[in-house]
Parts: C-alpha cells; structure tokens; sequence
C-alpha cells in the first residue's frame, strides 16, 4: 500500500524531473530565511502543495511553525496525511485568485517570510499584481518574500534555446528509466483509492493546467517594489529560472 510519505516523496521526484535545481533553489531561499529572520521564523507556505518547503524549512530550523495555504486538495491530502500529528504546520485551502483569501489565514499576519516556489506562473498577471499587494501587507517590516519560478528572459534566445535542448535530453533518459512526468503522475494519483476522489476535484478546479502568466525576474522585482517591499532583487539563477527575494 502507498503511504502518505510515499505520496510526498513521488511528488518531490517527479517535480525535480523539471527541476534538476530544485534542492538548490530551497537551500538559497532557507538561507535567506536564516539570515533575516533567526532561528524560529513565522513562515507563510504560499501555494504550499505537498509541503516540499515547509518539510525543508522544519528540517533545517527547528523552532520554525509554518502555514501552508494551497487549493488543491490532492496535494493538500498528501500535505496533511504526510505531517499528520506536526504541530508546526497548519494546513489552510484557500485560493489566491480569490481577494479575499487572507482571511482563510490562521491570526493572519505578520509573517516573517513568505516563500513559493514554482506556483505562482499559474496566476494571471492582474491577480499576481493584486497579490503581491497582499503579501506586503503580511510580511513584517524587514520580512522576506522570495518566490522560485519559471522567469524565462527574452533577450537571450540562444541560450534558452540550448538549455531547453539539454534539459529535455535529460528528461528523455530520466523518463527511460522509470521516472514520472507530470500527467503520469496524476494518473498514478488517480489510481490510488485514498486520493481518487480529491484528483477528481483538484482536476475540477484547475483542468490539467491554469493558464498563468510568466515574467521575467525583472519584472516581479519592479511590481515587488511598487507594492511596497523597500527592495528586491535577484537570488539565484538558472537560464530560464530565478529566485526573487525582496525585503519589507
């Protein structure tokens, strides 16, 4: 029988198969958790999924507590199955393209951090905007917010052209020998009795996939600003991916 644990560890595997640098990118974003916050931060787990964040953040911070707010109730099934009986975490549905899902919040804010990573590309643009307006009113002066995403940059075809080339190479082999891609996965999830009716849900909500938007980091780092946060940059960088951090 598959257990939650399972579960959570089946997602990890199939969302690095995009993903090669995903570890990498958690470690920067905890890093500069570490750094801004101490030892025992109130984390916000935007668009938290299984808890991939939160399960690293309690691992490395002990005196951490996390709350994880995600629409999805597969994956917030896996969350809560997988961190059963973890004080820490509270779990939270709520949607973000609904104005009003701050108040879903457990005591709301202020939030020392707020993280996300390879979720807000499902946004349009007006909603990330709104949302970001959001987050400036959650996180305490000298907070962090730091989002991983896809940020693709136009002005460097060749080289996006290059990596797409070599990442889908690995994909390839990866798949070869067994890996998941993302419909094999919620097929798989599907087939499972204790997930079957919250897939059929989760599909209910967002079909196969939302029609978000993406932008160069460049440009969440301009709207982090003019929402508020004193300043925003940078953190890391693939090719076709970043780590924006910005600070209240």
């Amino acid at each position: 029988m598959t257990t939650w644990h399972d579960w959570q560890r089946s997602w990890d595997r199939q969302q690095a198969w995009y993903l090669p640098d995903r570890e990498e990118r958690f470690r920067v974003m905890l890093d500069l958790v570490e750094a801004v916050a101490g030892p025992a931060p109130r984390v916000l787990d935007l668009a938290c999924g299984t808890g991939s964040i939160s399960e690293r953040l309690l691992a490395r911070l002990p005196g951490a507590t996390s709350v994880g707010v995600d629409v999805d109730p597969a994956l917030l099934a896996i969350a809560r199955g997988h961190f059963a009986g973890e004080p820490r975490l509270t779990l939270v549905t709520a949607d973000l393209n609904d104005p009003g899902w701050t108040g879903r919040l457990p005591q709301g804010g202020p939030f020392d951090a707020v993280l996300t990573s390879t979720a807000l590309h499902w946004l349009g643009t007006d909603v990330l905007v709104r949302l970001y307006g959001d987050l400036a009113r959650l996180v305490r002066p000298g907070g962090l917010f730091a989002n991983a995403d896809h940020m693709p940059q136009s002005d460097t075809p060749l080289l996006n052209a290059a990596d797409e080339a070599r990442q889908r190479a690995r994909r390839e082999r990866e798949r070869a020998e067994g890996v998941l891609d993302w419909a094999g996965w919620w097929r798989e999830a599907a087939a499972d009795p204790a997930l079957a009716d919250a897939v059929a849900a989760r599909f209910a909500i967002h079909g196969d996939h939302a029609d978000g938007d993406s932008h160069p980091a460049e440009w969440h780092t301009a709207r982090l600003t003019g929402a508020g946060f004193r300043e925003a940059g940078v953190a890391w960088r693939s090719v076709s991916d970043a780590l924006v951090a910005a600070v209240r």
